[in-house]
């Protein structure tokens, strides 16, 4: 239990800065995305709007956790069947396609990760659905959030959801703590049995970031040592917010004006939960 941080009240009030500039460079980005853009040209304009107008750091830029090459890029774009760590670049977004944006900032030394699904012009009824239940995925994980639930009660209800939609839960990936350090414990499973795992506390800190396929579960590893697709070529999607464990329930640490609002599935539940 020890080797989770409890973040202090001045740590908690960076997190909230970092969260929502990290929010707020996801509100800046959604007008380019449409069809001729480039990964690359998306990541051009989060990386100037990062340094130049917020005055935050890209943490993934040289990001070098041990067995990889560092990361050569501000920002993850991963694009239908890529699941996460898209690698920006030359590829032009069509009409149809869809595109996870993940943004993690610094500033003052911590982190704001987070990051949505975007539509380029009209998805198919399957890519919409999927990014649908996906987003309800997420938040029925935050809607668990209290003091003294287990982390496993989290990874279940995500589990439950994506699975009676038809779609599987990447198991390889998961969210994470954060703070000072970009990944920290614990490990947040985005499956798994209730009452299991790690207990939660006030003054934790992480994200919940589920990948759910349309397809199988299984992934495969591209040659560039970053980018993870589908195995069976599906289509993925992933929504990740930062929480903060409050003593009564959970705080989202990645909210701007242009963040989605909960979806229907969790909204009656969250008006009877103060935050």
């Amino acid at each position: 239990m020890s080797s989770i941080s409890i973040k202090s009240p001045a740590d908690i009030d960076g997190m909230r800065v970092a969260g929502r500039l990290g929010a707020e460079v996801l509100d800046y980005i959604t007008p380019f995305v449409k069809p001729g853009v480039t990964t690359g040209e998306l990541d051009r304009l989060c990386h100037e709007y990062m340094v130049n107008v917020q005055g935050s750091i890209p943490a993934p830029l040289n990001y070098c956790p041990p067995g990889y090459t560092p990361y050569p890029k501000a920002i993850c774009t991963s694009v239908n069947d890529v699941i996460c760590h898209g690698i920006p670049g030359d590829k032009v977004l069509k009409n149809g396609d869809v595109v996870n944006l993940d943004i993690t900032v610094i500033k003052d030394g911590y982190h704001g990760d987070n990051s949505r699904m975007f539509f380029v012009g009209e998805p198919s009824i399957l890519a919409r659905r999927l990014s649908e239940v996906t987003y309800e995925c997420m938040w029925l994980g935050i809607a668990k959030v209290k003091p003294g639930i287990h982390l496993g009660d989290i990874g279940h209800v995500i589990q439950q959801h994506a699975e009676k939609s038809g779609y599987s839960v990447v198991r390889e990936f998961c969210g994470h703590g954060i703070g000072k350090v970009f990944h920290e414990e614990p490990q947040v499973l985005h499956y798994g049995k209730p009452g299991t795992l790690e207990k939660l506390e006030a003054g934790m800190i992480f994200t919940i970031e589920p990948m759910i396929n349309a397809g199988r579960r299984d992934i495969r590893e591209m040659g560039d040592g970053w980018t993870i697709k589908t195995k069976d070529r599906s289509l993925s999607a992933q929504w990740e917010h930062t929480i903060l464990v409050t003593e009564t329930g959970f705080e989202v640490l990645t909210m701007s004006a242009g963040t989605p609002p909960p979806p229907a599935i969790v909204a009656q539940q969250l008006q009877a939960v103060p935050a």
